[in-house]
């Protein structure tokens, strides 16, 4: 399978996620005008151009977090748990952090956001962490003692907020602190040069 990334984008969770799942992956990465680091045209490939985008050994092309998580999950056998509600509480989750924190960092990325913009996404993301936080249980991780898709998201979205002014909860800090020593995310910034 090939990864189509950006270093340090959302498509850090899908790296950390191929780790942890042990499947056998290639980077490949995308800069900012399309363009792959072997000199393709991204557009060919993901028409949308936005990374992540994951080619299957026949040649599909998957493209979307949550498609791609869950590809990786099922494909595995790990990732998530295989029935009971934690399976489907991990697919919330992942949802959630897709539309509902991904969406809302928008403004940080565009150089002509207000600051009205960025204050009310600021507001909502703080709220959104909040609860994910109250989420939180005592286990290593989101849902409990085994990693899911879930965490290989959340991990990137928390190594966002410090960098847009967001303030994190003390128990999300902890976690994400946690979560840097597991041996997938330590190798996937590792390897995307963000260690």
């Amino acid at each position: 399978m090939i990864l189509y990334h950006h270093a340090g984008a959302c498509s850090l969770a899908d790296h950390i996620a191929l780790i942890e799942a042990e499947l056998p992956y290639r980077l490949v990465s995308v800069d900012r005008d399309k363009r792959t680091d072997d000199g393709r045209d991204f557009l060919a490939i993901n028409p949308r151009g936005y990374v992540p985008a994951l080619e299957l050994d026949d040649g599909t092309v998957l493209t979307e977090n949550l498609a791609i998580l869950a590809y990786i999950a099922h494909r595995s056998g790990r990732l998530l748990p295989p029935d009971g509600i934690t399976r489907w509480r991990a697919l919330e989750a992942t949802s959630f952090m897709t539309t509902e924190l991904h969406g809302n960092f928008k403004p940080f990325f565009y150089p002509d956001a207000t600051q009205a913009e960025k204050d009310k996404a600021a507001g909502m993301l703080a709220r959104h962490f909040a609860s994910i936080a109250g989420q939180l249980g005592d286990g290593a991780f989101l849902l409990g003692d085994r990693m899911t898709i879930a965490d290989a998201y959340l991990f990137v979205m928390l190594m966002w907020a410090p960098k847009s002014g967001i303030e994190l909860p003390e128990r999300l800090r902890s976690y994400f602190a946690r979560m840097k020593e597991v041996p997938s995310v330590a190798r996937a910034l590792a390897e995307e040069g963000l260690a």
